[in-house]
């Protein structure tokens, strides 16, 4: 360009000069990417002066080599004098490559991490949910088996029934297991079984009203939610003929709410129970959302926000 710009313009020198500087730039634009390539050793640097220092020694060697050629092309030029600025240029030249290659290196391994730490946080919160939805509590199947042997033993005309509503509980465990979630009249079928269940252990000692209009039921639900926090009511509290549990399941502000007054066992801490806490992370990683817990030492409420269709999809 400075010599396209003289008085006295010559076209042939600036096509040689022209030449060789491209030249010099396509052999260091492929260097440098061969040099970026290479693995650092020892310790990772954000930039490599030993691949720096590399690139720019053979930068010098390479625009001594061409301005020898060029001195060989134009033989009448007394090249003495401008051999200092040529290599200025090429140090130059250099330099910009370098830098722009390092930043589009940095650029793409900072783009890699970050996916990877993307891809790595998905699966860990994929394993982490498939773990919520493997937990099932042992001890209702032990105290269920406990319950049909006594069943059994006194000739109880209802443990033919108990066995088929244990069966079809443990079907839709198995069922429902597969899916993130299931509409609220089909978790409703899941806690008919194992309410009639822990009828048969129990008898009257708790009650179970359901008011849920046929809107909510037909939202979604993650699997055995209402199941747990029945469970988690009969669990910590006294069921007994004398002081009968009572549990509610209604609506509320697009949420559905579950409640059961307090009568806590003795020996229980107020802790939330591995049951509610399972819950809350199913609620937060399939909606961003936490369930609200309310406790005001007489009531215990549990507050399920509405999942609608188009919210899952």
């Amino acid at each position: 360009m400075p010599q396209i710009a003289e008085r006295h313009f010559n076209a042939a020198e600036a096509a040689v000069n022209a030449g060789l500087t491209a030249t010099f730039a396509l052999l260091m634009w492929y260097f440098n990417i061969f040099m970026m390539s290479r693995p650092n050793k020892g310790l990772k640097q954000s930039i490599s002066y030993s691949k720096l220092l590399s690139s720019l020694l053979f930068g010098l060697v390479v625009m001594l080599g061409l301005a020898w050629i060029q001195q060989l092309i134009l033989a009448h030029i007394n090249f003495g004098p401008v051999m200092l600025m040529v290599e200025v240029r090429g140090i130059l030249i250099n330099l910009v490559f370098y830098m722009f290659l390092h930043l589009l290196q940095q650029n793409y391994e900072n783009q890699h991490v970050s996916m990877e730490l993307e891809r790595i946080k998905n699966d860990h919160l994929s394993a982490q949910y498939e773990l919520l939805k493997q937990q099932v509590n042992p001890h209702f199947l032990f105290n269920s088996l406990n319950t049909l042997k006594a069943m059994v033993e006194s000739g109880d005309q209802e443990s033919v029934d108990f066995i088929l509503k244990l069966s079809n509980f443990y079907r839709f465990t198995l069922e429902s297991r597969k899916l993130d979630l299931i509409h609220v009249h089909e978790e409703m079928d899941i806690l008919n079984a194992y309410l009639f269940l822990q009828k048969a252990r129990f008898d009257d000692g708790f009650t179970f009203e359901s008011t849920l209009s046929k809107a909510a039921l037909g939202t979604l639900i993650p699997p055995f939610t209402l199941q747990l926090l029945v469970e988690n009511c009969i669990k910590h509290n006294i069921v007994s003929l004398e002081k009968p549990l009572h549990i509610r399941i209604y609506e509320e502000q697009d949420k559905i709410v579950v409640e059961n007054q307090i009568q806590q066992k003795k020996g229980e801490d107020n802790s939330l129970g591995v049951g509610l806490k399972n819950i809350d992370l199913r609620y937060s990683h399939l909606l961003d959302r936490h369930i609200e817990i309310i406790d005001d030492q007489k009531v215990f409420r549990i507050k399920l926000p509405f999942i609608y269709e188009h919210h899952h999809h």
